[in-house]
């Protein structure tokens, strides 16, 4: 992974290659990414589901440093925050581009917004590998990776017609023992049981810090 950090995250330009150099005067034939221009979509730009799978990588090796890091540079918002930025990225900053060019004149230009693959790769890194949320069935399990400067935060998540309001507390940055009450009951298996009764819910998810 240290590899994949210092070859293809790019940050000058916030992106994440796929590959480097590209396929264009190799014999090797990779399929059909060669069809694509050097630095364009898989052949050596940004494939967007590639570059997220590398930030929940990062989040599985519990390295939440780099993982929120690499986050905030796909994030589509981050890439307009300046006229320059907007001239350069060309696309909506509200939906994910698919990928992101890697080629001079146009590196940093996205491409291909508006793409389901993509955007349902982006919810589930930020909302299971990052957030911790993991929905088992009928229960939900909490495992984030969280930012140490983050103390708690709050989701608010409805079961059909059932609404928990659930309240993560991470006072110091913990990423050992976890603690789960529902509506002021201890859940020995950790988890949150979900049962649609059509009433409101209070939970506490507690972090504790890891041993040693």
């Amino acid at each position: 992974m240290k590899a994949v950090d210092q070859r293809l995250v790019r940050r000058d330009h916030a992106l994440i290659q796929l590959l480097d150099p590209p396929f264009d005067k190799s014999n090797l034939n990779p399929g059909y990414i060669k069809g694509y221009i050097p630095g364009v979509r898989e052949n050596g730009g940004q494939y967007t589901h590639g570059a997220i799978w590398v930030v929940m990588a990062f989040a599985a090796l519990g390295d939440s440093q780099r993982a929120w890091e690499l986050l905030a540079m796909i994030n589509p918002i981050n890439h307009t925050r300046s006229l320059e930025e907007v001239t350069t990225y060309k696309v909506e900053p509200y939906v994910v581009a698919a990928d992101v060019y890697a080629l001079t004149p146009h590196t940093g230009r996205g491409g291909w917004t508006w793409y389901t693959g993509s955007a349902a790769w982006m919810y589930r890194l930020i909302v299971e590998s990052l957030l911790g949320l993991r929905l088992d069935v009928d229960k939900l399990r909490f495992a984030p990776c969280l930012p140490v400067d983050w103390k708690e935060f709050k989701i608010h998540y409805r079961y059909r017609e059932t609404v928990y309001h659930i309240a993560i507390l991470c006072p110091h940055a913990g990423n050992g023992e976890t603690s789960v009450t529902v509506d002021g009951v201890e859940q020995h298996d950790k988890t949150i049981p979900l049962i649609d009764d059509r009433q409101e819910h209070s939970v506490e998810v507690r972090i504790s810090d890891a041993p040693g």
